[in-house]
């Protein structure tokens, strides 16, 4: 078989084996050509050309390989440019070993088919061959050659990176067989019947394409791992700066912890100087105030002391001028007697009294009474005129007296109750300010109940005044009876706890401190409670006093509204705190004390009274007195009495119902029972408005009484504006 030399193409059919055999004279070093491919990818593959300048060829042969290889072109010319040398090559010897008369013999009567316009012409050698007449470099010009497959496109390109990558793959050299396909085979099929046979184990099918592809691959693989390591790196970088970052504010917040307990022992400080100056200052001035208003002193009575109250100075001078008053309208009354003694009278009136005094002188042993001077009319008038201004000087003096002991038994009722606080503290385990619970600092006493201290606090942590009820068990009760007295507190801890009202003191927290003391934190209220300013004041105006009970309506509104309701049941004065101000305009209510609440678990409107007998008498009404086979059923209604009590009181300076009486000549009288209608005073003025509202609280009957919700609806507690609109609509 033949292969036409016109075009550069070369033979159909030839072979290239290269061997190291050591008795060949032009062949004295192996070139290897490897193909390597991985078993599970197809399509990878390369070739390495080596040390070409071993072979020995033809001197006219290696100068044109040498100028082949030796001019620069791109990376397809590269490839089909090396194809087309290696069959040059391959041609070219097969071409000289083989004799002229075998190939005629091979191929005998075939001639070259015309040449074509585009071709390289040829001449006709005798043996039916065609000379080449055009140079070996036309043959690797691929510009004017036909765009078809040839061996030479099948072939990959071959670079210095491939050419180091085969070195690496192949281990050793292997032998190369390639067959190139006929010429007129074309497409895979041809590829597929005179492909490159490498070795046995190892097959590659390589296109331009796939190399192209591969390249791709590859570059994109090397920029994808240089993005990745450029990644790696620019969050390593992140990671260092973050945790520098962390370092340092982690530095910070510990110098910022450092501060801040720095400030908190200075407050603590602060706090102790400002509560221990204060206490100073209380002393002095309840000494002051000791021989000015008074105090207690021990009285010896039977085998014990009792101490007994002794008026100060200020109470001994007021009462010396009462005395003195009180002496000189006696001696006035005398005067005035005197005084109608020596009236002027007319004649008939003295004839009239000479008579019987001339009898009563014959009766009396004949002794005669001297008879005073008759005044004048211009005398008479003068001295009674004296007299009668005496008179009213002596009543001012005696009003301004009256006011003067009014204001100093107020001041004695704030020493009496200021020295009884600074007795108590100072008998106190809880004087020394301490901290309770590592945040919570006491700074003084505010008042002591029956087994319970309040004082005032600060917490540290939030950073606000606070009050905390310290509540002592004593070490001679039974364990029953402090068992009782731990699930009361618990209980008004459970109730309070959830209540959340702006008329409400709210509870913050509760902890123990000790096996028979435990402490409930409260909300500081700047002001003092309702009873003390009775006592202050005697009466509050109406227009105060609406305000006070408006609010106490709304936190009893509120508390009738949670689920399930809860009913206060101890409902007085003392237990509605007074802030935000002073005296009579203090502003703000706030109600406490839920230890006597009560819980309508059930869905009834009632429910049973197992206290019955405990809170105070003054406030309760009728139906918790009723004595009876089963308990009492109470009620948001007790709420309601015990609001138009304290109304009452506020209005009047006076209890409706058992005023001055103690709570046992209440219980023993069954006054509360008989109340079945209240009596308003004539005085101070109070308007109807008020009078019904107070009635409407009073009912006797609880089924007729309004509860808390009704109650809350009342037109006497609507803003006036709503009454205006409600009576313009109205009209």
């Amino acid at each position: 078989m033949e292969a036409p030399h016109g075009n550069g193409v070369a033979s159909p059919a030839f072979q290239l084996q290269l061997e190291q055999s050591s008795s060949s004279s032009q062949m004295s070093q192996k070139h290897p050509l490897a193909s390597t491919a991985s078993e599970g990818r197809r399509g990878e593959g390369e070739i390495q050309f080596s040390r070409l300048e071993a072979l020995h060829v033809d001197p006219q042969k290696r100068e044109l390989l040498e100028a082949r290889f030796s001019t620069p072109r791109s990376m397809n010319q590269d490839s089909q440019h090396s194809n087309a040398s290696i069959s040059s090559i391959a041609s070219d010897k097969e071409f000289e070993s083989t004799p002229p008369s075998q190939k005629s013999e091979k191929h005998p009567g075939r001639k070259r088919k015309a040449t074509v316009d585009g071709d390289s012409p040829g001449i006709l050698s005798k043996s039916g061959r065609s000379e080449p007449t055009n140079k070996i470099t036309e043959y690797f010009k691929n510009e004017s050659s036909p765009a078809r497959r040839s061996p030479q496109n099948l072939l990959p390109s071959f670079t210095s990176q491939f050419q180091a990558e085969s070195s690496s793959t192949l281990p050793c050299p292997v032998n190369v067989k390639v067959c190139l396909p006929e010429p007129g085979s074309e497409g895979p099929d041809g590829i597929e019947s005179a492909g490159i046979f490498v070795h046995e184990s190892t097959q590659t099918y390589l296109t331009v394409e796939s190399l192209k592809e591969m390249e791709n691959c590859l570059s994109t693989g090397v920029a994808s791992s240089q993005e990745k390591e450029n990644k790696i790196e620019e969050l390593t970088r992140l990671v260092d700066e973050y945790k520098s970052q962390v370092d340092a504010q982690q530095k910070t917040v510990e110098k910022v912890k450092e501060s801040l307990e720095k400030c908190m022992e200075i407050n603590k400080k602060l706090l102790i100087t400002a509560s221990t100056l204060e206490k100073k200052a209380g002393r002095e001035v309840c000494m002051k105030n000791r021989l000015q208003l008074g105090y207690f002193a021990p009285v010896r009575q039977g085998v014990s002391f009792v101490e007994n109250w002794v008026d100060g100075h200020a109470f001994k001078e007021l009462t010396a001028q009462q005395e003195r008053i009180n002496q000189q309208r006696e001696e006035l009354e005398k005067q005035k007697k005197a005084l109608a003694k020596r009236k002027p009278v007319s004649n008939t009136t003295n004839v009239k009294e000479k008579r019987p005094s001339k009898a009563a002188s014959s009766d009396s042993d004949q002794f005669a009474r001297p008879t005073s001077p008759v005044l004048s009319p211009m005398e008479y008038h003068e001295r009674e005129e004296i007299l009668k201004l005496r008179a009213i000087g002596l009543k001012k003096e005696e009003t301004d007296l009256q006011m003067e002991l009014e204001k100093l038994d107020r001041e004695r009722n704030l020493h009496i109750r200021e020295s009884k606080r600074i007795h108590n503290e100072d008998n106190s385990k809880f004087k020394n300010h301490p901290t309770l619970n590592g945040r919570y600092l006491l700074l003084n006493l505010l008042g002591k109940g029956g087994f319970s201290e309040v004082f005032k606090g600060y917490d540290l942590k939030e950073h606000r005044f606070v009050a905390c009820k310290i509540h002592q068990l004593c070490n001679d009760w039974k364990e029953e009876r402090k068992t009782n007295y731990i699930k009361h507190a618990l209980r008004e801890y459970n109730i309070h706890k959830s209540l959340d009202h702006p008329r409400i003191v709210r509870l913050y927290d509760v902890f123990e401190i000790g096996q028979h003391s435990f402490c409930t934190v409260l909300e500081y209220c700047d002001g003092n409670d309702l009873d003390f300013l009775l006592k202050q004041h005697k009466t509050v105006p109406e227009r105060e006093a609406k305000s006070i009970v408006t609010q106490t309506v709304s936190a009893l509104k509120y508390l009738n509204e949670i689920k399930p309701p809860v009913i206060h049941y101890d409902l007085k004065p003392g237990n509605i705190l007074l802030g935000g101000g002073t005296g009579a305009l203090s502003g703000e209510v706030k109600i406490t004390d839920f230890g006597l609440s009560k819980v309508m678990d059930n869905s009834d409107d009632s429910m049973d009274l197992t206290s019955q007998g405990a809170g105070t008498y003054w406030y309760l009404p009728p139906e918790c007195f009723v004595v009876g086979k089963e308990p009492p059923k109470i009620s948001s209604k007790v709420d309601v009495w015990s609001v138009g009590v304290i109304f009452f009181q506020m209005l009047y300076g006076r209890k409706p119902f058992g005023h001055n009486q103690t709570q046992a000549a209440i219980l023993e009288n069954n006054t509360i029972l008989k109340a079945k209608e209240v009596d308003f005073p004539a005085k101070p003025a109070v308007s109807s408005e008020a009078k019904n509202f107070i009635r409407r609280c009073l009912v006797y009957r609880k089924e007729e009484r309004a509860d808390v919700l009704t109650l809350s609806e009342d037109p006497y507690l609507k803003p006036p504006s709503n009454k205006k609109n409600s009576s313009v609509t109205q009209t």
